[in-house]
């Protein structure tokens, strides 16, 4: 579970993610690793277990805090590359939030539907106090999601859906009249393999899934240390023997000295320094292989 340095997050990822408020990473998962999430999640799924879960209307079913009940997933809580484009937008000053498993069930088109309807469309930001509190105009750049989807996300399986540019408005995104879905809505081009992250100001939904099958995914969301988490504590990770100095950080270790001493922004350190090693060896791989633009021009 060590997070391996890696080139300069892609510029591309950065513009693209600025200006939609979300952006697709393509092919993270391995297949066997995806398989081996889905059967996690299957077994989760299938179980009595109470802690953390997370039952909703229309049979919809999952868990909260899932990094602490199955240890398949808590490899996702330092994804190298979904680690680089979230700290590379929001900074090293991070935890997990939240790790979310979501059992989307499928209804047929003309199935009876509690939420996403035209009087409950179901689109929202996340971090709903937020909203509340501050007010729709004054909601900085907290968090990140990033979307794993363990089954494959076809046309019919409900993926998330967004509205590109959402996280720079002030107000509420409008659904017409007899409608579920704002007339700018997307859903974005992504692959089995693929993960999507969008943070907590871009207006989104869950699609329809009717696609005869559950629709499986894991939110994995990260935000500032000093936000609280959304999952139940889970101090037992933190006793794990063969977590790497960021997956503590991440899982939330405090702010102490190796002697238990207090020791103000020391959290952060495990962060900062795998992102300051991940571009020194980005300077020197590129000083060994310069672009045809950077090389120099013959005298």
């Amino acid at each position: 579970m060590t997070p391996t340095p890696l080139p300069t997050c892609d510029p591309t990822v950065v513009e693209s993610f600025s200006r939609d408020g979300f952006a697709v990473l393509r092919n993270i998962l391995a297949k066997d690793r995806r398989d081996m999430l889905r059967h996690a999640a299957d077994r989760l799924l299938a179980s009595a277990i109470t802690t953390g879960r997370d039952r909703g209307t229309d049979g919809k079913d999952g868990f909260r805090g899932v990094v602490a009940l199955d240890s398949a997933f808590l490899p996702l809580v330092a994804e190298p590359t979904v680690l680089t484009v979230v700290a590379t937008l929001l900074g090293p000053n991070l935890h997990l939030l939240s790790s979310h498993l979501i059992a989307l069930p499928s209804i047929p088109p003309d199935g009876p539907r509690t939420i996403r309807t035209p009087e409950r469309p179901g689109w929202h930001r996340d971090m709903y106090g937020v909203s509340r509190d501050l007010g729709s105009a004054s909601i900085p750049r907290l968090a990140i999601k990033a979307a794993y989807f363990l089954t494959d996300p076809t046309p019919t399986a409900g993926v998330t859906m967004f509205v590109p540019g959402s996280h720079l408005r002030t107000d509420e995104v409008q659904v017409p009249a007899g409608s579920i879905n704002p007339p700018d809505a997307v859903v974005p081009p992504i692959g089995p393999y693929d993960v999507v992250l969008f943070e907590n100001r871009t207006w989104h939904a869950g699609g329809l899934n009717t696609s005869g099958s559950p629709r499986l995914a894991v939110m994995m969301q990260y935000g500032y240390r000093w936000l609280a988490p959304v999952d139940d504590p889970a101090a037992e990770l933190l006793r794990r023997a063969d977590l790497t100095d960021v997956e503590r950080q991440l899982l939330g270790a405090a702010d102490r000295d190796p002697d238990g001493s207090l020791a103000k922004g020391a959290g952060a350190r495990p962060l900062t320094r795998w992102l300051e090693h991940r571009e020194q060896v980005a300077v020197v791989a590129q000083e060994a292989n310069p672009t045809q633009a950077q090389r120099k021009a013959p005298a």
